[in-house]
């Protein structure tokens, strides 16, 4: 069931269920009403009036010949004074020649005598109080004595039980009654927004027992202006959050720029660092090889020391740890035993047998040696050093 209230008795009314547009209306409708009252009570009452924000509704109220006006507000009901009825064939409006301009565009509610109307108190469940005014109209016949189509009626919520449960009240007015009320207004009935029942003192119940198509539909003058407003407002900021918005993107843009410029130098940078500290290590490494291998002149002069006078060297290779000797000599056998207990290599033997050379009278020979190497230091862990040296 949509909920509409009405300003002017403050009252909540259900409507049939029909559209989603037909429900969502009334709802978006009273939910911005609410705010727009939360909001003006921060404001002093003066200036709520001002504004028309203060919750104010003007009561006509039939008194014999007269007509009892009353402003119905936040601080209560404040009698204006009595006028005599209009006539029938009057003006269409004619307290608004008499009354300043804002009292007579406040919403006018008829207040009943309270004999007029009908009242009964009853406790619902909770579940009621959504649709208490469709629920309150099956009690119409069995709670009163009038037939539901002899009557307008509408319902109201006292308040809550601890045993969860609510009371409600029903409020019935005869359709006769109402009229003969009505028709004392005069021109003044087409100009009501409800009409209510006298609570005493002046004060009404706070329901609303006008007929829906009957109320007076009050068009605010400024609306068109303040939608105008409103709109370019929403635009506006609208416009400026863009604006702040595509700022923080390019301020984004541009520290994200200088982040990855700045992280292009630290890798190129961590890039030369890693290759010098290769080079370095290769370096100490080829030192550290070389330096743990007799060199090429110390194994010649090792040779030229152990090998007789007689031998005559064709050949010397010297390919990683393997020597290589090819050469003439008088003493071939002989040649392993000189070239034992050399610090520079070990283990000499001959590869294949002496042949003899018919030209010089010596025997050709083959003779393979192994270079001493010296074990070479651990080389250090990349990622040890890097760690050392961050």
């Amino acid at each position: 069931m949509a909920v509409v209230e009405d300003t002017a008795a403050g009252t909540p009314r259900r409507q049939a269920p029909g559209r989603l547009g037909g429900s969502l209306r009334p709802r978006v409708s009273a939910s911005w009403r609410w705010w727009i009252q939360a909001l003006g009570t921060w404001l002093p009452l003066r200036l709520r009036e001002l504004f028309g924000l203060a919750r104010e509704r003007l009561l006509l109220q039939v008194a014999g010949d007269g007509l009892r006006l009353s402003i119905d507000g936040s601080g209560g009901v404040r009698a204006l004074g009595d006028l005599p009825l209009p006539p029938a064939d009057g003006v269409d409006d004619p307290l608004a020649a008499l009354l300043a301009q804002r009292v007579a565009r406040l919403p006018r509610c008829l207040l009943l005598p309270a004999g007029s109307a009908l009242r009964r108190a009853m406790p619902l469940p909770a579940a009621a109080a959504e649709r208490l005014h469709e629920v309150l109209g099956f009690e119409i016949e069995r709670q009163t004595p009038f037939p539901a189509a002899e009557v307008e009626y509408d319902a109201r919520l006292l308040g809550h039980r601890a045993d969860g449960q609510i009371d409600a009240e029903l409020v019935v007015v005869p359709r006769h009654a109402l009229e003969a009320q009505l028709a004392a207004l005069g021109p003044l009935a087409t100009t009501l927004t409800g009409v209510d029942v006298d609570a005493g003192g002046g004060e009404g119940l706070g329901v609303n027992l006008l007929p829906g198509a009957r109320r007076h539909r009050r068009v605010d003058p400024w609306m068109s202006w303040n939608l105008a407003l409103g709109l370019v407002a929403v635009v506006a900021i609208a416009a400026g959050l863009w604006q702040l918005l595509d700022n923080r993107r390019a301020a984004a843009d541009a520290f994200e720029a200088e982040v990855g410029q700045a992280a292009t130098r630290a890798r190129g940078a961590s890039t030369q660092r890693q290759a010098l500290v290769d080079l370095v290590e290769g370096m100490a490494f080829l030192e550290s090889a070389r330096a743990a291998r007799p060199t090429t002149v110390e194994v010649m002069d090792e040779l030229a020391r152990r090998l007789p006078d007689t031998t005559y060297l064709e050949k010397l290779s010297i390919e990683d740890t393997r020597i290589l000797l090819i050469g003439l000599s008088n003493e071939a056998p002989s040649l392993v035993q000189r070239l034992e207990g050399s610090p520079l290599w070990r283990s000499p033997a001959l590869a294949g047998a002496l042949q003899p050379d018919p030209r010089s009278g010596r025997d050709r020979f083959t003779l393979t040696a192994e270079l001493v190497v010296a074990p070479a230091p651990a080389m250090q862990d990349p990622g040890a050093a890097r760690a050392r040296n961050p």
